[in-house]
């Protein structure tokens, strides 16, 4: 790059006028958004942080971009101020100042003193130089590339602050409340599962909110394709987990305060149950005592007592609602009521098989009164041989005990009888019978 003569053709005065005023409105855009970078909240921030990580290796480079950018926007101001005043000499500039001027604003006229030493990301290989020289042009393209840099760095870690702290500290005062309900239901670290999750994800919000405080772009998630500065949002994968398990955790905390409510109701229709299945366990024991007296040659199965376990965790249960202790009770409950339903269930069955003897005695007993009846109604109560095995069959069904297998088979001996004593005669000499009978 050479400095003597003016690179390319001498600039008119009408050129010389149109590039300094283009270059003027330069200089007030490139100020306003340095001042604003200045005074930008996201910067102040960054300045008084205690970083760390990611955010502290990227700010200490954007500090020096800062720097760098200041220092090549005095240089471009000093050029451009010298351009003025060398244009302000003459209303009619002559061919000398035409050409100094064309240097000025075209040449590499800026000199800037350890450029890449100061922060510009210098290459990787190569001495670093002590100073850089520019064109005005070449100079507002290097500002605008630092400015957009350090931009981005800021807009990022001010995005991710005015995201995430607020919803971590929203969240914690749900996980506070959670907590508090927690403990007024009994559940609590060490006791209940669900007290040890709300330790857990206590520390995981605490350090959560502190990492992000201390290194925010951390959690900068750049958009996929974007340029812009700032382009890309707050990734808030751990905030969303732990906002889920505290989610799970009040929906539990709410089964328990629901047990705190209903508690006196359930256990009531517990007692219920159980006291149903008893009575009907004692009813089954009598029977079965009726049955052995009445019952011969009949197996009985035997009938159990009360369910002494169901019977204790039942005071149990009422224990815990004396005590409040809402997170023991409610995991009880849920079992008594299962087992308590299996317990009616398993009474009603023995009650069922001890008395199935004197079910089938019944049924004998019914069905030989209605084929006596049907024998009187059709006028044969005076038949001898019916009468003879009715009498027999009634003495045995009657009678205690009773052997059912030998009770049912008078009971068929006299519905044969009565059978062959309905049935319709057939004629001495031919002809057709008539077979229809009195049933």
């Amino acid at each position: 790059m050479s400095g003597t003569g003016p690179p390319g053709p001498v600039m008119d005065r009408d050129e010389v006028d149109r590039a300094l005023a283009r270059l003027d409105a330069e200089h007030e855009a490139i100020e306003t958004s340095l001042l604003a970078l200045q005074d930008h909240a996201g910067r102040r921030l960054l300045e008084g942080a205690a970083l760390t990580g990611v955010t502290e290796e990227r700010w200490a480079a954007t500090e020096q971009r800062i720097t760098l950018l200041w220092a090549y926007f005095d240089a471009y101001a000093g050029a451009l101020n010298a351009a003025r005043e060398l244009r302000a000499r003459r209303r009619w500039p002559s061919r000398e100042d035409l050409v100094e001027l064309t240097e000025l604003l075209r040449g590499e006229s800026v000199t800037v003193a350890g450029g890449s030493a100061a922060g510009a990301d210098p290459p990787g290989t190569g001495p670093a130089r002590l100073s850089e020289r520019f064109t005005l042009q070449e100079l507002v393209s290097r500002m605008n590339d630092l400015y957009a840099r350090s931009l981005d760095t800021v807009v990022a870690a001010d995005a991710v602050w005015s995201a995430l702290p607020a919803r971590i500290d929203l969240l914690a005062a749900e996980l506070a409340r959670t907590r508090h309900l927690a403990h007024s239901v009994g559940v609590r670290p060490g006791e209940h599962p669900a007290g040890d999750d709300l330790e857990r994800i206590t520390r995981a919000l605490t350090a959560l909110r502190e990492q992000v405080i201390s290194d925010p772009l951390a959690f900068w998630q750049r958009a996929e394709g974007s340029s812009a500065p700032g382009g890309g949002r707050a990734h808030t994968d751990r905030y969303d987990r732990e906002a889920r398990a505290l989610e799970e955790v009040r929906r539990e905390i709410e089964a328990v305060l629901t047990v705190r409510q209903d508690a006196e109701a359930r256990l009531g229709r517990l007692r219920d149950v159980l006291s149903r299945a008893d009575r009907t366990l004692a009813e089954a024991r009598s029977a079965r005592g009726e049955v052995l007296a009445k019952i011969a040659a009949s197996e009985v199965p035997a009938v159990s007592g009360p369910s002494t376990a169901l019977q204790e965790q039942l005071a149990m249960a009422s224990d815990y609602r004396r005590h409040a202790q809402w997170h023991r009770l409610s995991p009880l409950l849920e079992s008594l009521e299962e087992k308590a339903e299996d317990e009616l269930l398993r009474a009603r069955e023995s009650l069922t098989a001890v008395t199935a003897p004197l079910a089938v005695r019944a049924e004998l007993r019914g069905r030989l009164d209605a084929y006596k009846a049907k024998v009187a109604r059709l006028g044969h109560a005076e038949d001898p041989l019916l009468i003879e095995r009715y009498d027999a069959a009634r003495r045995m069904l009657w009678s205690a005990p009773c052997d059912l297998r030998v009770a049912e088979q008078a009971v068929l001996r006299y519905q044969q009888a009565v059978t062959e004593v309905l049935a319709p005669r057939v004629p001495q000499q031919g002809g057709t019978a008539d077979r229809r009978g009195d049933a």
